[in-house]
């Protein structure tokens, strides 16, 4: 049964590039398609520009490049983008949207791990990551490499577009309800509001060390995005350890991997996202970069749910983070159907039933 509201699953996202509501300049990566969503491959040049920026309802994004570029990069062999600079890479992937599907965007999880700061635009945009119903046009993505330089090159994959059909979200009494056939959560009264489940944070670590999260280093070398497991754990990241003090104080634009005390299930038929981060929890920014999949901590492929691993900064002020804190919510939506391949189910997916987990990039 197809719904007709909902996120569209991997079979409808093939339907698209069969009709040519999606197109690309190359075939497609055989795994380039995931359960709900469509991973997004750089073009051959990255224009550096002076800063970030937003089109307007009046201008094309190629006419702002033409203004505010400073040199052309070219990524056809790879590159290094360096922190702290802004760039403008069109994608390989263009979409003509029907007036009926709209699109969103979010980093994939090893973006996110890597502290890439990434956000996709279109021609005309007035929001960042939002792809309207009704679009005819390229697409952009802006990336801002912010703890590690890093290597990327034409067809890597930092971010990843969701398709949907009307208004997918379930209300609170239907993730209640969800949560009491499904278990959403290892909870058995979570707490819901605003549409979603909250998730607090882990502080109090794992094994005999008590391993609760790691911090960014600077001045490291570079990373290069297309390679799992090449780098040395040590080299990039400091270790942090709880010591029994269920407490972790937030330095001032230091960058930090931990992980949500929860483990997060999201059942077949459904598709989750952390809400973007709620101000009044504190002077702290916790995110989740890219989706939950359908499948992602599903029983018969990963164990009874997987822990949400959460991308951390302090904003101008150190701020102590305790044990069980509240730092952001899950946000489920339907799916118009189930999805062919689940999460973890032969997708080469790398944090199924995870628990602390760093990027794919370094070795275990």
């Amino acid at each position: 049964m197809i719904r007709e509201t909902g996120i569209l699953a991997d079979r409808a996202i093939k339907q698209l590039f069969d009709s040519g509501r999606l197109q690309s300049e190359a075939p497609l990566d055989k795994d380039q398609i995931q359960p709900a969503s469509l991973d997004l491959r750089l073009g051959a040049k990255a224009f550096r520009v002076r800063a970030a920026f937003m089109p307007g309802p009046q201008h094309l994004v190629a006419d702002k490049l033409e203004r505010l570029q400073l040199h052309v990069v070219d990524l056809s062999e790879g590159a290094v983008l360096e922190t702290g600079c802004v760039y403008i890479v069109p994608l390989m992937e263009s979409v003509d949207l029907p007036a009926n599907l709209s699109a969103s965007t979010n980093p994939k999880s090893s973006t996110g791990r890597l502290d890439i700061f990434t956000r996709v635009m279109t021609d005309r945009a007035q929001e960042f990551d939002k792809v309207p119903a009704g679009y005819k046009g390229p697409l952009y993505l802006e990336i801002s490499p912010r703890t590690f330089p890093v290597v990327v090159r034409k067809g890597s994959r930092l971010s990843q577009i969701r398709f949907r059909s009307g208004n997918a979200l379930l209300s609170e009494s239907e993730v209640m309800a969800l949560h009491a056939s499904e278990g959403l959560v290892a909870s058995e009264m979570p707490n819901v509001s605003g549409g979603g489940i909250a998730l607090s944070i882990d502080l109090e670590g794992t094994g005999e060390d008590g391993l609760v999260g790691y911090r960014g280093k600077h001045h490291t070398s570079v990373v290069d995005v297309d390679r799992k497991g090449a780098h040395d754990v040590l080299d990039f990241w400091e270790p942090i350890y709880g010591r029994g003090r269920r407490e972790l104080i937030l330095d001032p634009d230091e960058f930090y991997i931990l992980v949500s005390r929860e483990a997060v299930h999201v059942p077949p038929l459904y598709a989750a996202e952390m809400t973007p981060f709620d101000p009044l929890v504190g002077e702290f920014r916790v995110h989740y970069a890219g989706f939950f999949d359908p499948g992602f901590g599903h029983a018969p492929v990963g164990g009874s749910g997987s822990r949400a691993v959460l991308e951390v900064r302090s904003h101008e002020v150190p701020f102590i983070l305790e044990h069980g804190q509240i730092v952001g919510r899950l946000v489920y939506e339907h799916m118009q159907e189930r999805p062919e391949a689940l999460y973890g189910t032969g997708l080469g997916s790398n944090y199924q039933a995870q628990g602390l987990k760093l990027s794919k990039h370094f070795k275990v």
